[in-house]
């Protein structure tokens, strides 16, 4: 097992003193290795280490100034209102929202269901993407939850039919706002060198010419999409 993988685990398994010692390893090897100094960011916030924590998210910051993980948790951390308790023992969290930059994201979805729907959501819930032309919806128990916005949709419909494998869970409902966490579990081959999920930065330098842009959606046409 690789050291980046084994400091995964660590983290899963509630054991924050080796998850620090294995990420620093990795930082050593890699000043810049984004992952890592996340994954200790969020190691030593959860043993208290307030301190600790806020410089290696701005490590983070420094290297990527849009990195979202970096950047949210950082603004917790500096809020005055925002108490840290160091915990005792294994503190184990939850792998559904194991965050890992380019593998997951937080989507909030559009034209969600009523809310008598949503209002049977619960945190952790797992759901079911469903590709139906040019949208991707969300669904648990073939219920409609909400639909993907167009942007994220048009690039996972790419990676899902290329082979790429996705779980999607409920990470936040209310009944006028529901966000879902998104997971990459495999990459199609075809894109083994692409992220599934662009950084805010990246998707800023995404400028298709028109021509290109009408290319891709002439071939999307021709697509035999899978129903739900």
């Amino acid at each position: 097992m690789s050291i980046t993988n084994q400091a995964i685990q660590t983290a899963l398994q509630g054991n924050w003193t080796e998850a620090i010692t294995l990420n620093k390893s990795l930082i050593k090897e890699n000043p810049e290795d984004i992952d890592a100094l996340n994954r200790i960011a969020l190691a030593y916030t959860i043993i208290g280490k307030v301190k600790e924590a806020k410089s290696a998210y701005q490590k983070v910051v420094n290297i990527d100034p849009l990195n979202s993980i970096a950047l949210r948790n950082l603004k917790k951390l500096k809020d005055k209102n925002i108490t840290i308790t160091p915990v005792s023992g294994n503190y184990q969290i939850n792998n559904h929202f194991l965050e890992q930059p380019g593998k997951t994201k937080v989507i909030e979805l559009i034209n969600i269901a009523q809310p008598k729907v949503i209002e049977n959501l619960r945190m952790g819930q797992s759901l079911t993407l469903s590709i139906k032309r040019l949208k991707i919806f969300a669904q648990e128990q073939n219920q409609y939850i909400g639909v993907l916005p167009d942007d994220i949709a048009k690039r996972l419909i790419k990676f899902i039919k290329a082979g790429s494998i996705y779980d999607a869970y409920v990470k936040s409902a209310n009944p006028h706002k529901v966000s879902i966490f998104v997971k990459e579990i495999k990459r199609a081959k075809r894109f083994k060198d692409q992220p599934s999920f662009l950084s805010n930065s990246e998707s800023a330098l995404l400028v298709k010419s028109p021509k290109k842009e009408a290319k891709d959606e002439d071939s999307q046409e021709n697509d035999s999409y899978l129903e739900e």
